[in-house]
This record gives C-alpha cells, sequence and structure tokens, in this order.
C-alpha cells in the first residue's frame, strides 16, 4: 500500500495538469496519453545520454508544454474540433517519442536519477518517500491554486466559464486556452518523467489510456470533497488521485488480472460520475451545505454590518 501512496501523490501531478484542461478550461484533451510518454521519453533519453537528471526533468516540461501548445493552437487558430485537435498530436506524438527513444523501451537501470539517493538510501516505497511526493503535491496544489487566484488565472477561468463574456471585456481567449493546455501538459509530462525514473525505465505504451486515471482522479476527488473554491477543487484532484491508486491496488491484492485494470479505471470514473445523482447522496450533500451555510452566517452578518457602518462613516 505504501508504494500505491508513492503513486498516488506522484499521478496527481498528472490529475492537476488534467484538472486544468477538462474543469478550468472545459476542454477534453486527449493529449495526455502522449505527452505524458513524451516527458518519460525525454527523461530517459537524456539521463542515458549522461544529461543531469534534474536538466532532463527540465526539458520533459519544455516538450510537454510545447505538446499542449500545439493542441491549442490546431483548436483555436486552426478551428479544429477539441477531441480531434488532441487526438491528432497524440498520434503525431507517437512517432516523436519513438525518435526520441530510438526504440520502443528505455531501461534507466545502473543511471543516476533523482529517485536514485531514495533508492540507494532504501527510502523508496516507505513512509519517508510518500512524505516527500505529498510535499511535491502539496507545492504545486498550491502554485495551481495561487496562479488562478491571478488576474491571469481568473481570466483563464472565465474562459472555460463563458467565452463569449471574458472575450467582450478584451481577453483573448485563443491566448488562455493555448497557455493553459501547454502548462497541462507541462505537468502531464513532469509526472511522465517522475514515473520513468520511479519505474527505472520509459515504454512508449507508459501513456495508452491515461486520460482515463487522469479523469477518475478529478471526478472522483471533486465527486468526494467538491469543488466549492479553487483550493477545494484542487486539494480533491490530490486526494482522488491517492484513492485511485488505492483501488487500484486492492483490486490487485484481491486477486484481479493486471489486463482488467483499465476496465476497473472505466468503472470508477462511471461510478464517480453516477455518485452526485443518487437521491442518497444528493441529501448528505445538501445537508452538509446547510451545515456550512449555518457556520458562515454569523460571518456574513458581521461583514455587512462592518460595511455598513463604514458606508455610514463615509
Amino acid at each position: 500500500m505504501i508504494v500505491a501512496l508513492d503513486l498516488g501523490f506522484i499521478f496527481a501531478v498528472m490529475a492537476l495538469g488534467v484538472y486544468i484542461s477538462f474543469r478550468i478550461l472545459d476542454f477534453a484533451d486527449l493529449t495526455v496519453d502522449g505527452s505524458f510518454t513524451s516527458g518519460a521519453a525525454t527523461t530517459a533519453a537524456l539521463i542515458v545520454a549522461g544529461v543531469n537528471p534534474w536538466l532532463a526533468t527540465a526539458a520533459a516540461i519544455v516538450v510537454g508544454l510545447a505538446a499542449g501548445a500545439v493542441t491549442g493552437v490546431l483548436h483555436a487558430k486552426g478551428g479544429i474540433n477539441p477531441l480531434l485537435a488532441g487526438i491528432l498530436t497524440q498520434i503525431a506524438l507517437y512517432s516523436i517519442n519513438l525518435r526520441i527513444m530510438g526504440r520502443a523501451n528505455v531501461p534507466l537501470l545502473r543511471t543516476q536519477t533523482i529517485i536514485t539517493p531514495l533508492r540507494e538510501a532504501k527510502l523508496l516505497g516507505t513512509p519517508v518517500s510518500v512524505l516527500i511526493f505529498l510535499g511535491l503535491g502539496a507545492v504545486l496544489t498550491a502554485v495551481l491554486v495561487w496562479l488562478l487566484s491571478t488576474d491571469f488565472g481568473l481570466a483563464m477561468q472565465a474562459t472555460g466559464d463563458n467565452q463569449a463574456m471574458i472575450r467582450s471585456l478584451g481577453v483573448n481567449t485563443d491566448r488562455m486556452k493555448i497557455i493553459g493546455l501547454a502548462l497541462s501538459n507541462g505537468l502531464v509530462a513532469l509526472c511522465g518523467a517522475l514515473i520513468a525514473q520511479y519505474q527505472g525505465f520509459a515504454d512508449i505504451g507508459m501513456g495508452i489510456g491515461l486520460i482515463v486515471a487522469g479523469l477518475a482522479s478529478v471526478i472522483i476527488g471533486q465527486a468526494i470533497f467538491g469543488q466549492r473554491t479553487v483550493l477545494v477543487a484542487a486539494s480533491a484532484v490530490v486526494i482522488g488521485s491517492v484513492i485511485y491508486r488505492l483501488v487500484i491496488q486492492l483490486a490487485l491484492m484481491i486477486g484481479f488480472n493486471p489486463n482488467d485494470m483499465k476496465l476497473i479505471s472505466a468503472v470508477l470514473v462511471v461510478a464517480a460520475l453516477l455518485l452526485p445523482r443518487w437521491d442518497v447522496v444528493r441529501r448528505l450533500s445538501a445537508r452538509r451545505q446547510e451545515r456550512l451555510q449555518k457556520l458562515t452566517e454569523p460571518y456574513e452578518e458581521g461583514a455587512a454590518a462592518a460595511d455598513a457602518v463604514e458606508e455610514s462613516v463615509r
């Protein structure tokens, strides 16, 4: 289970990327399957060539940014359907990733990676590594929440909510989509780079179907914890990633065939989508909202009174 927690927090980086495209921009981006592999392939190829692993990881992020930007340009400037734009980029990345690696699989055995110190100290798969990856997820979540709280982030959120409205205020929505998709796939590629170094190899097929895992993390987390604020929504995504990995690990421990994992992932997504529609869950959610309303009413009344006093003084 400790390894599942490790993987849960690492894959939370990818889930945050999917959150940007899926929730913030309302863009069903299938580039994820390709950009994840691009991050892993770039990092593995550079590390094997003798490049510093930190620089190799940074290069992976740049490749992911470029992949997302291409999808954004295809959609925003080329007028191509979002799904088709993502599929086209994903297909192109398959050949590009093969070119980067030179073969279908690149092992990282006997090479120095950013995970090597943990592996040599026998801390990988222990509470120490869990805390380290938890810290990574917390830092990235904090940065994302801060970014989305800025004027730029608010404009990006408005682009996903109501393009016509925010465009009338002078915001270039095409630019917002391109930048948002670039950031999304940059995080996905970073996750691919970390997973390649954690598992010790990069494979051309390691990103297949990964969009389902990303969506499962986003939907499961927000189905349980909601998305009242950006902080709650982003934190829920991280927790959803951990829950998803724990469920997968539990399924393997019970005796499910590893080949059934994609099916289990699909079932989890369907269950998370249907869960909020159930009457029992709706009632519980309504009661929780009522309790929160009662807790916040005194503060809201106090703030209103303070505003009234300030207005009368003026």
